[in-house]
């Protein structure tokens, strides 16, 4: 099975930290040089520094806040007047918890614009050099949510379906250049932002976090958390030549806890 990305250009969004960074990682160890970006510059030299360089890979950074659409527009169009990119992650936090009746329309907003915008814009730049290269593999780094949206999580429920529509479009008229699209749904993972919606859970529902993370446990057939590193493994899957048939779906890695086949 050929997972060698050497030679190969992956921009990783988000990857600072959780499954960005674990993913930038792996990605590294296939061969790949990679693009970071995300807002925080020193964060993102700390996250270039964990990368593999052992065949001579060259990764580097973009700083671009993806709250800003334009931002992450003119980082990608001036990085790739000079560069190839095979692969692109897009993955940016989620909007806050808290119920669809309660969401402000701004929120609506601005969630729209850091995921369905924002990858766009990332698509249309970086299409018409994988096609020369006849290669590419977008993949986006969603939620389970697309299969049954998860309670107090409106907006992310709502934001992760458009994603999962536009990838699927997208998927259905890229196939025919070897350019895949998939999604990865990530169940519960250990990061920032599943301790953040533990958190909210527990003072909305006045109980302890810890009893929290137990109930979540308990609802997942491993009755444990996943590891950032156990859902990067599969996003590496597919952006590698191995995956090259794997076109236009959403893939849960979950433990098994998305009620649906």
């Amino acid at each position: 099975m050929d997972l060698s990305l050497q030679g190969k250009t992956a921009l990783v969004c988000g990857s600072t930290q959780g499954i960005g960074l674990a993913t930038a990682i792996e990605l590294s160890a296939l061969g790949a040089n990679c693009v970071l970006m995300a807002r925080n510059e020193k964060a993102l030299q700390e996250a270039i520094a964990q990368l593999d360089t052992s065949v001579g890979q060259q990764h580097t950074y973009l700083v671009a806040d993806f709250s800003k659409p334009h931002e992450v527009k003119e980082a990608i169009e001036a990085f790739t007047k000079l560069h190839i990119i095979h692969i692109v992650i897009n993955n940016t936090g989620g909007p806050k918890a808290g119920p669809i009746v309660d969401a402000d329309e701004e929120a609506f907003r601005i969630a729209f614009n850091q995921h369905v915008v924002c990858n766009q814009i990332i698509a249309k730049t970086v299409i018409p050099c994988m096609k020369r290269e006849g290669y590419g593999r977008i993949i986006n780094i969603i939620s389970t949510s697309v299969k049954i949206p998860l309670s107090n999580l409106g907006v992310s429920n709502t934001i992760r379906g458009a994603v999962a529509s536009w990838a699927k479009t997208m998927a259905n008229e890229l196939g025919q250049f070897n350019i895949t699209v998939n999604n990865i749904l990530p169940g519960m993972t250990k990061t920032n932002r599943l301790e953040s919606l533990i958190l909210n859970t527990a003072a909305i529902k006045k109980i302890t976090a810890e009893t929290v993370r137990e109930n979540m446990q308990q609802e997942i057939p491993m009755k444990r958390f996943g590891e950032a590193t156990e859902i990067a493994n599969v996003i590496a899957f597919l952006a590698s030549p191995a995956a090259s048939y794997v076109n236009g779906a959403s893939l849960p890695v979950d433990g098994g806890r998305t009620g649906s086949i």
